[in-house]
């Protein structure tokens, strides 16, 4: 295993590639993340919330081995961060944008779903009751990017949505989504479909039950099989404060639901877990990478040989995590056969630092 730096500034706090995401052509990657500043009372996330933050996008040519950061190539509402207003005062964020107008449009749809060089990001104005999504889409390698194109509410008090796109056809895919729960507040995982090349969507269905009080099934992501079936890993927190990572299985294009295994377990209560990032192998083994939030905080990866069924133990990606504010992964498989896995990270003793994005290279 090799340990990369993507992006590291003194002072500043970069954070949460899991919202965002990671793309790959052989060995040209594109990864986006946001970046505020850093504020040592900041609470758990040690970050200024009356300052901005900004999104970012890197771009290695060489599988990984080195990064060149720039602002997002993209329009955002009010010129803001996306996905990021839960780190910032209210008057920053792109909700405030979309409210004094600067909305996202509808999306025109029509859009090749199979193109080489495709790639789709998620993004939302928050995460309390009425949040809203939107998407883009790039069909150059994120050089540029089309949106921000809305995505409905499906009928929900809000949907939060994070980049999880499968790709069925050259018009059809299915999106995963975070539904607000009936109560206001973030917690079940929906699959809407879309026909048209993504410009209308329909919800297919729920996956799961809806949490009860106090409990959440996030942040889902999602991998389809070569004979067609789908497995989702959901971020799970129960009302008692254990945190857990389930597996969840389709075997009818996301129209019905079955959980088929817990592969992490979460020892220490009362730190909502970290999502997972679910990558399929060229040789038919899944990987689950996520970041392991109790002591002594690392990035972690499991192997499963079964489609899921049963995963191998823990597997520690990085260790020397300064505290538990670190994770938010995403893994892809470069042209050579080995994994790149980007996520943000502290290495003070203290976990009073800067938070940067690393990345880990390394053969499954």
């Amino acid at each position: 295993m090799r340990q990369m730096t993507v992006y590291r500034e003194p002072g500043r706090f970069a954070g949460w590639p899991a919202n965002y995401g990671l793309w790959a052509w052989g060995n040209g990657l594109v990864l986006c993340f946001t970046v505020g500043y850093h504020d040592s009372q900041g609470r758990f996330h040690a970050r200024d919330t009356a300052r901005p933050f900004e999104t970012l996008q890197a771009r290695s040519l060489d599988g990984g081995e080195t990064w060149q950061v720039q602002p997002f190539p993209g329009r955002t509402p009010g010129g803001c961060a996306l996905s990021a207003d839960e780190h910032m005062r209210p008057e920053l964020g792109v909700a405030a944008a979309i409210a004094a107008g600067d909305a996202p449009s509808l999306s025109p749809g029509g859009f090749d779903l199979l193109h080489p060089d495709l790639a789709i990001l998620c993004a939302r104005t928050g995460l309390g009751a009425g949040v809203e999504s939107f998407f883009y889409v790039s069909t150059d390698r994120c050089h540029t990017w089309q949106g921000p194109n809305a995505l409905p509410l499906f009928g929900q008090t809000g949907i939060a949505a994070r980049t999880d796109v499968v790709i069925l056809g050259a018009s059809e895919a299915l999106l995963f989504l975070t539904a607000n729960k009936s109560d206001g507040h973030e917690g079940r995982v929906l699959c809407a479909h879309s026909g048209d090349g993504l410009g209308t969507f329909d919800l297919r269905a729920f996956v799961g039950k809806e949490p009860p009080s106090g409990a959440f099934e996030i942040m889902p992501a999602s991998v389809r099989l070569a004979e067609g079936r789908i497995l989702t890993a959901i971020r799970c927190r129960g009302a008692d404060g254990a945190a857990w990572i389930d597996l969840w299985r389709s075997e009818d294009e996301g129209r019905s639901w079955r959980r088929v295994a817990r592969p992490v377990q979460f020892a220490e209560r009362g730190h909502s877990g970290n999502p997972p990032t679910l990558t399929l192998l060229a040789d038919g083994r899944l990987v689950l990478t996520y970041g392991n939030r109790d002591a002594p905080y690392t990035i972690a990866a499991r192997l499963s040989i079964n489609e899921g069924c049963t995963w191998s133990g823990e597997i520690t990606l990085r260790a020397g995590g300064g505290c538990r504010d670190l994770g938010y992964p995403r893994t892809v498989a470069r042209a050579d056969g080995a994994l790149v896995t980007a996520y943000y990270f502290n290495d003070r003793p203290d976990g009073d630092g800067e938070r940067f994005i690393g990345a880990t290279i390394w053969r499954p």
